[in-house]
């Protein structure tokens, strides 16, 4: 099995919290093999020379969606399921470009989709994907018009084959096995009013609570969990008392409600990149101004709702959740998630809190020894300079994932 043998670089492992120098790192295959600050014997190994760059794990994305390719999201009404793949493919490279080496989808894409990036017919990082999102007639996850009445054959175009509406227990039931079926690592669904959805005030409580009670009875008793999209305090106290795992945005979060997302140990993704890109370039690409509007009610909240979970110590992954055009802002969140957050807390949160919540501790997000060899070298410090990460990649003279390269300029 091929070597490689990684030299002369500072190490940003980040549970050390620090830049450390004097270490190799042995990749075979697309596992690390060996890991140490002592010279490693490997006769075989083809030596990479980092000429003293930053060696770190990739970074991991909590909150995507690689299959909804349009701002607006109505306009893919007019998106045939071929097309929506062939978008995807290049939003999904642009991720591993910037250095996203593990995304977790949360509403769209497929068994498919990931089948491909896992076969190498298309460069992407490792998904982890919800299949469609599951939300009640009304919510979050149901754009129809309101001219349009039941439900549309879901085969057609790219808006209705990512998102699920189901109404009741039986029928919730139902929806969360076949995402299941389908080959979703996690189920979402939606709790709460939504910024791009056309009808739902944003704080609306959405799926009664044995909706959601079975929800998370289903995919627990398949070996998976459930996250929720919640805004509100009312929404994040509902999943939490039903026993959801992880809450999506959650940003008019207040003190109580961490509380008992503290207590319940669940996780939050936020993405503040989202409302603020969209505060800037959503009305070019069609979002109007009533999602705009809403949009506004959340925004103020991103930076507080970090901080409110810090206090109460609710882990808080690194999630964009950007659509469509805005998606290559995707490293933004860095940095603005500085404003309240050191550069430690900000990386742990794209790598150790992302590892945790895909239940991939010690194989995704560190440098350990037997983790895969998902690797990012970078000219400089992040630990000082959080501009690294911008630019779409310009500053990664390596990305790998697996054990392969997906960018090397050290040639």
């Amino acid at each position: 099995m091929a070597q490689l043998l990684f030299k002369n670089f500072a190490m940003l492992e980040p549970d050390h919290g620090e830049l450390r120098r004097g270490y190799e790192i042995l990749v075979e295959g697309e596992t690390i093999r060996e890991v140490s600050d002592k010279p490693i014997k490997a006769d075989a190994a083809d030596v990479i020379d980092c000429g003293g760059r930053t060696l770190m794990p990739g970074l991991i994305d909590s909150h995507v969606h690689v299959m909804l390719s349009e701002v607006y999201i109505r306009a893919l009404e007019s998106v045939p399921l071929t097309l929506a793949t062939a978008r995807a493919a290049r939003l999904m490279k642009g991720m591993i470009d910037r250095g996203f080496t593990s995304v977790r989808d949360t509403g769209g894409a497929d068994w498919g989709i990931k089948e491909a990036v896992e076969k190498a017919d298309i460069a992407g990082p490792r998904l982890f994907i919800a299949g469609a999102a599951i939300g009640p007639t009304g919510g979050h996850s149901d754009p129809r018009r309101r001219t349009d009445f039941g439900a549309r054959c879901h085969c057609c175009n790219a808006m209705a084959y990512t998102m699920n509406v189901s109404d009741g227990v039986s029928a919730v039931r139902k929806s969360v096995r076949e995402q299941m079926r389908l080959g979703a690592d996690h189920i979402k669904i939606m709790m709460s009013g939504g910024v791009a959805s056309p009808y739902d005030p944003l704080d609306s409580l959405q799926f009664s609570l044995d909706e959601v009670r079975t929800a998370v009875e289903e995919a627990t008793a398949f070996g998976r969990y459930v996250c929720a999209h919640a805004y509100t305090p009312e929404a994040i106290t509902r999943a939490a008392q039903c026993g959801v795992r992880a809450i999506e945005h959650g940003n008019l979060i207040d003190e109580a409600s961490a509380k008992l997302m503290a207590e319940n140990k669940m996780f939050l993704t936020a993405n503040l990149v989202a409302y603020y890109a969209m505060k800037e370039r959503a009305a070019e690409f069609g979002m109007n101004a009533d999602m705009l509007a809403k949009n506004d009610l959340v925004i103020d909240g991103g930076l507080r709702s970090l901080e409110i979970c810090k206090r109460a110590g609710v882990p808080v992954a690194y999630g964009s959740d950007l659509l469509g055009q805005l998606q290559v802002e995707q490293s933004r969140e860095f940095i603005l998630r500085s404003e309240v957050l050191s550069p430690i807390e900000i990386i742990r949160s794209a790598t150790t809190t992302g590892a945790q919540l895909l239940r991939m501790e010690g194989k995704l997000g560190t440098l350990r020894a037997g983790a895969f060899a998902d690797i990012i070298l970078i000219d400089g410090d992040p630990l000082k300079d959080l501009g690294l990460f911008q630019n779409q990649g310009a500053a990664l003279a390596v990305i790998m994932k697996g054990g392969a390269f997906h960018k090397n300029t050290l040639h």
